[in-house]
Parts: structure tokens; sequence; C-alpha cells
């Protein structure tokens, strides 16, 4: 069974309107065992909108649009799939119910209009998808075993009425399941992750791997169709642990989360109490910490030690290892790292110090040079690093493989 999605709006195509309900329902087609080779925007155009029809299932079984069921002329989906199905709109009376209801019950500065019972107008025959979120119902047509099911374009309104009423109509269509897992990387690039997998890549068939770059890292997903989830499951467990096998503690999760819940919630789990100081990143490491729930139990501290007399006053950095090797070197980061877990009174501590750029650089110490430091129980490890791009992206960088490093050390103890 093959599905397309089709989003109807002139916003969406002209880019004002970021297509975020196309991701949504393509990862629950997936979820489904629902395949989807193809996906369409098209604006308010009633020749266009058919004529996408018209392609769309040519090679696949089932529609999903989004948009176009509001109350204004040039909200079409609906009038034009009634045209297509050659099937006469017809007034509603719970639908037109539900959407008087929804202006009568609601606190609004705007009145409900005549044209707003346009859309308590329902092709005939059609199964209405009640929206408790909004006034557009949608509507799944099933004619000559082709189904077009029309949703609303917002997604407050289209995720609830897919949740509820389009997955479990579907599951019953669904003659298998896709089952995805992720494993994501940290440390190699994607071109060495795609060497050390390349025999297993190239002998894929069901289950399949894909890599993905992220902005910092490597996700591989892997993917099997299979009659159910035991039986998916049992395919991607040989693979799954081949890979880890290859890739070692390269690999940070084997589900999607972010390095820094890795980190936090293995801080929590050890009880090991945590401090920041940071130049070059400016706080963004101890900000990322502070995101994972319960991390008020171990992380104590963070400072932003830009300056020079911040790393002295605040950090105990000797004035002769900053006069000497300079702010962005090796022997700061480590007074850097022992200062703020001694004054914090932390058993582990985080640092950086770099140079973000665009300007500060030479050609002993580059843009993008940045030095981090890992304190942990009187024992401290600094790692010198270059990264490219630009300000944002080598702060970002900093951060994440500063994370990283951190997580490898906790693991070895």
């Amino acid at each position: 069974m093959k599905a397309e999605i089709i989003a109807i709006g002139t916003e969406i195509l002209l880019g004002d309107i970021v297509n975020s309900n196309a991701q949504y329902i393509a990862q629950e087609l997936a979820a489904l065992g629902i395949d989807m080779y193809y996906q369409q925007v098209v604006g308010d155009n009633e020749k266009r909108i058919i004529y996408a029809f018209d392609e769309a299932y040519s090679r696949s079984d089932i529609i999903i649009t989004t948009g176009g069921l509001g109350p204004t002329e040039d909200d079409l989906t609906k009038e034009v799939a009634a045209k297509y199905f050659k099937k006469e709109l017809l007034p509603n009376e719970e639908a037109i119910e539900k959407i008087k209801n929804y202006f009568k019950f609601r606190e609004r500065k705007r009145k409900m209009t005549e044209n707003n019972l346009k859309q308590g107008l329902i092709p005939e025959g059609a199964i209405i998808i009640n929206n408790d979120n909004g006034t557009a119902p949608g509507v799944i047509i099933e004619e000559n075993s082709k189904v077009m099911i029309i949703l609303p374009g917002p997604p407050k309104e289209m995720k609830p009425m897919f949740e509820d009423t389009v997955r479990p109509y579907l599951q019953k269509k669904a003659d298998s399941i896709i089952m995805s897992r992720v494993i994501k990387i940290l440390g190699i690039g994607e071109s060495a992750v795609a060497e050390e997998l390349k025999d297993i890549m190239a002998a894929q068939t069901n289950p399949t791997i894909a890599p993905y770059a992220k902005d910092v890292g490597v996700m591989l997903r892997i993917t099997a169709k299979a009659n159910n989830e035991e039986e998916a499951s049992k395919l991607i467990e040989p693979i799954e642990k081949e890979i880890k096998n290859r890739l070692g503690d390269n690999i940070y999760a084997t589900e999607d989360v972010n390095i820094e819940d890795v980190v936090a919630k293995l801080l929590i789990e050890k009880k090991l109490t945590i401090s920041a100081a940071e130049s070059c990143t400016g706080g963004m490491i101890a900000g990322t910490l502070i995101n994972y729930p319960g991390i008020s139990e171990v992380f104590l501290e963070g400072a932003v030690t830009y300056s020079n007399e911040a790393k002295h006053n605040r950090l105990g950095v000797k004035n002769e290892t900053l006069e000497k090797y300079g702010a962005v070197s090796e022997e700061t980061a480590r007074e850097m790292a022992i200062g703020i877990a001694n004054t914090a009174k932390t058993d582990v501590s985080i640092v950086t110090t770099g140079i973000a750029g665009p300007e500060g650089g030479t050609p002993e110490k580059p843009v993008g040079l940045v030095y981090i430091g890992v304190y942990f129980k009187g024992e401290v490890t600094v790692k010198k690093y270059v990264f490219n791009g630009n300000r944002s992206r080598v702060r970002l960088q900093a951060t994440t493989t500063g994370l990283d490093m951190l997580r490898r050390v906790l693991m070895q103890k």
C-alpha cells in the first residue's frame, strides 16, 4: 500500500510557512508500514490541485491532503475533491452545530460569519473527521479503491485529528509495520561511519541503514519492515549489535536523545556534582545541561569567565600562566578546570577556552582553536581541537564535543 502527501496552500508554495505537517505525517505513515515515495505542494488553484490528484493516484493508493479547509474563497480543497469524485457537497447538521458551538462557547473577539458555515459542507458519503481544536472538520472519501484523507493545515488541529481518527483508520488497512531504531554518534564524521559500515550498507535489504549528518555528529537509522513489532525487532537486533561492535564508544545513544541528556543522566546516576567554567562557549554547556529535568541535584555552578581578569580572579588561573601561554592554551584550560572544581566544591568540572572568531586568530592560534578541559576528582584531561565554520558553529561544536568528552570520562570511571 502506497500513500502520498499533498500540501495545499500558496503560502507553503512560496515558503511563507514551513511544511511541518508533511514531516509529521511521513513519520506516522512509516510507523504504520505504509510506503510513501512522493510528496507534493500545490497552490490554491483548482486546475493545479486536480492535476496533483491525478498525478498522485497514478502511483499511490491513498492521498492525504493538508490545508485549504478554511472559510474563504481560496480555500478549495474540499470543493475540488468533491468535484474530482463527482460528489455533491451537502450541509452536515452535526458539523454545522459544532462550528456554531466553537464560537458560542469560547471567548472570542470575532463573531462567526456566514462563510464559516461553508466548512460544514461535506462530500456525500464521506467519513467526517471531527476537529475539536478548530472549525474545519476533515473528511475521508473512499471511491473505486481510492482513498482521500483531507485534513486542515494548522498543526494544532491536524495532529489530534490524525491521532484520534486517521491513524486507527489506516491501521486497519496496513498490511505490515515499519520499525526504526536510531544510533547517535559523536567523535567520527559521516564519511568515516560510512567507510566503517560499507559492507553492511552494501548488503542491506531489510532492514535498511541510513546515515544522516547532523549539525554536530551523525545519526544512523535502522529500519525494518515486518508483519509485527516482534519480527521487526528480530531483524534489527543483529545489525544493531554489529554496528555497536564496530563503532564502540563513538555511539552515545541508541534512542533519539541529545548528548546533554546522556551526560546529565550519567551525572545523576553516579551522584557526581559538576561545575562549568566557559570562555568561548559563553555558558552554552551550562545552558544545555540545565535543560535536563532533575539536573539541579548535581549541577552546582556555572561561570562565564571570558576575560583574563575573570579567569584569574574567579578561577585562580595564575597571571604567569596567562602571560606565558595565553588565555587559549592547554595550561590555562587545566588551571580553569581545577579552579572551578575547587571553588565550587564539585566532583567534576568542564571548561572551554578558545577563539570563536571571526577575528583574533594568528598562524599559531587560528580561529576555531579550542581547548576543552575535564576535571574528575583530582584528575584533569585537556584536549586541543580546531573547529571549522563561523562563530556560532565553532561554539556549537565546542559545546557538543565538550559534553561528549565529559561523557567518555564518566563512562571510564
